[in-house]
């Protein structure tokens, strides 16, 4: 097994007022040439949007875009007719593919709205474009993983076109945790979204991340009152 630490502290930031960003891997105007990607997986980003602010109308294609929101209320519009408003324990997901546009705007006038939004390189180029939403919600445990996305559309959580799992866990208690990889060449990407996590000793906080490689199974320790996000995806695609 190898593995990677990053402290929260050592993410991009940017401050544009109507946004404040952290970035795990390079995005925008912060460059880190040793941060470009995490096999299928290119961006993680901590997003902090103004109330009445927000991503304008803007277009994507062949990208798996997942939205996770933490905090207020996020309203969506796209090219293809949808719209709807997500919330703290519901799973967006847009798969780009030939090409789409979309808006990303806080629904509040006077709140901000915190999410967490991941790119993962699809497995299939230029698809039709789809959209999914679901409320986590249905499929919650406490003190435990649980699975929110996948490759498979009969599975738990929503699915997108890439051989990658995401799984969630809130802990009210001290847990030890055992996962399990689901193919070989995959690598794993633990978030600590809050409280911490004890890995091979060594203590993770609040948004530190740690990629994981040449691992069949990943052994570790959450503390209480935390809040974790396991991503593995392949590290060749």
């Amino acid at each position: 097994m190898k593995y990677q630490i990053y402290k929260a502290e050592t993410r991009g930031r940017a401050n544009h007022g109507w946004l404040i960003t952290h970035h795990s891997y390079s995005f925008a105007n912060y460059y880190q040439e040793d941060r470009i990607h995490f096999g299928a997986l290119r961006v993680l980003n901590d997003d902090v949007i103004a109330a009445g602010t927000g991503f304008g109308r803007h277009p994507h294609e062949n990208m798996e875009i997942i939205t996770l929101p933490q905090k207020g209320a996020l309203r969506h519009e796209d090219s293809m007719g949808n719209g709807s408003v997500i919330y703290p324990n519901d799973i967006q997901v847009m798969s780009a593919g030939t090409g789409i546009f979309h808006a990303e705007m806080n629904a509040s006038e006077t709140e901000a709205c915190e999410i967490f939004q991941i790119w993962i390189f699809p497995n299939k180029q230029n698809v039709a474009p789809r959209y999914e939403q679901k409320s986590i919600n249905d499929w919650r445990k406490d003190n435990q993983l649980y699975q929110i996305l996948s490759p498979n559309q009969n599975e738990i959580g929503v699915w997108i076109h890439q051989d990658a799992w995401m799984y969630q866990g809130e802990y009210s208690q001290k847990t030890h945790e055992t996962y399990s990889v689901h193919k070989e060449n995959q690598g794993v990407m633990l978030f600590v979204i809050e409280g911490k996590v004890e890995f091979d000793g060594i203590m993770l906080n609040r948004r530190d991340a740690i990629e994981i490689t040449d691992a069949e199974q990943i052994v570790f320790d959450v503390e209480k009152d935390s809040k974790i996000l396991l991503i593995e995806v392949p590290l060749i695609f």
